[in-house]
């Protein structure tokens, strides 16, 4: 079976283009499901029988994972065996029967736009590190990009003279524009502190960490969380904090779901709909309490 999980996802990175998290999050999965079939003596994918599947997720079900997780390794199975009966591996799909459990959506953690304000200034200093943090920050908040795509971007995909970025996923590309804040942060990067912290000179990616190599997630993470504690914000905040806290900012200044929707980059605008559900029930809130027979 392992043999199978390493050729599906050679497959996803050779022919579906996937990102290098998607092929590490269905190679965890299923390499799990691997460890557990063989302490059931079950070394041969057409040897998996729906009833070893069906014990497998209760195996997480004990583990007390979340529907979420639980889901997520459905979803692993389901497009594994999916592959293995397209290219003749197995005759018939065990994972037929897996049923995702019920996943409680629950509302985005978002800051207010006061204490945005606090994080964002909070990078203030002189220092190179310091004028790098102050740019990436501020570009996230002004764009709503992914971190992945943050410290992927080049300095070719800048355009300051228009206020846009260009940013590239597996399957697209979308143009997102900035306003005044990020752009002189940018202009203040670019203009000679990022040649002293890029150790390639021939690199164009944007930025990078204070070794001169490309900024990682976990870099950015500590980053964002060092800066959330300086400015007194008690939540746990993620960089993805800010990416909801973009568009829930902006549905809540009128901005409409479709423009939203492209900006974010979501493939269907039932994902950008949370965050006008937010904004009704912000609304609701603020009148029950202010309404004199609310």
């Amino acid at each position: 079976m392992e043999k199978d999980v390493l050729d599906y996802i050679s497959y996803l990175h050779n022919v579906k283009k996937t990102s290098t998290n998607t092929e590490l999050s269905y190679k965890r999965d299923l390499m799990k499901v691997v460890r557990f079939m063989e302490q059931r003596g079950v070394t041969a994918t057409n040897k998996i029988s729906e009833q070893d599947l069906k014990d497998y997720i209760a195996s997480l079900q004990d583990q007390q994972m979340s529907s979420a997780t639980i889901s997520r390794n459905i979803a692993s199975l389901k497009a594994f065996f999916q592959y293995c009966i397209v290219d003749g591996r197995v005759t018939s799909d065990p994972a037929l029967v897996l049923k995702a459990p019920k996943i409680e959506k629950k509302m985005p953690e978002i800051l207010t736009m006061e204490e945005v304000v606090r994080l964002l200034d909070q990078a203030n200093g002189d220092s190179p590190k310091e004028i790098r943090d102050k740019a990436m920050l501020e570009l996230l908040y002004a764009t709503g990009i992914r971190v992945t795509e943050l410290i992927t971007l080049k300095v070719s995909d800048v355009n300051l003279p228009m206020n846009f970025i260009m940013c590239r996923d597996a399957h697209k590309e979308r143009m997102i524009p900035f306003g005044g804040q990020a752009r002189n942060a940018l202009s203040r990067y670019l203009g000679g502190v990022r040649e002293e912290i890029v150790e390639d000179k021939s690199s164009d990616v944007l930025f990078a960490n204070c070794s001169g190599k490309p900024m990682s997630r976990q870099g950015f993470w500590k980053l964002i969380k060092f800066y959330a504690k300086k400015a007194g914000i008690t939540a746990d905040i993620t960089p993805h904090t800010l990416r909801h806290s973009f568009a829930a900012h902006l549905v809540e200044n009128g901005a409409d779901l479709r423009s939203v929707q492209e900006m974010l980059g979501h493939s269907d605008i039932s994902t950008t709909q949370i965050y006008a559900n937010m904004n009704h029930n912000r609304i609701r809130d603020v009148y029950s309490k202010a309404h004199p027979r609310g």
